[in-house]
């Protein structure tokens, strides 16, 4: 189901994000990229998106996106899903499940957090 401005009131945070960079210190900093599109069967909710963290070296180190498919891990006898939403944190990429864009957001400046925290307390 697309989301909209009525069921997901997030949805105009999002929007007003799209081409902000935010400078995080340590030479860190995030840059979100957002439109609506009309939904189809890869981005049902009708949102493109990537919001991602980069390190001073400007090397990526998580993305949130749906830019492109991902086939997720799989059991062994389980059917292959392409699925679209997903974050990248460092090397390893897997399906995100995107709810709506305060959660999407909610998600995003967590593992952010996360990241910046584990890295001042490597610098100690």
């Amino acid at each position: 189901m697309p989301i909209t401005r009525k069921n997901d009131p997030g949805l105009d945070i999002l929007l007003q994000l799209d081409g902000e960079i935010f400078l995080m210190g340590n030479g860190h900093w995030t840059k979100f990229e957002v439109r609506l599109v009309a939904a189809n069967e890869h981005i049902p909710h009708g949102i493109r998106y990537s919001l991602t963290l980069h390190d001073s070296s400007n090397t990526r180190v998580l993305g949130y996106d749906n830019a492109h498919g991902i086939t997720p891990k799989r059991k062994r006898y389980g059917a292959k899903r392409v699925v679209w939403d997903h974050r990248h944190k460092k090397q390893v990429t897997e399906p995100y499940e995107f709810e709506n864009a305060a959660q999407l957001l909610e998600d995003f400046w967590a593992d952010v957090e996360e990241i910046l925290a584990t890295d001042r307390r490597q610098m100690r």
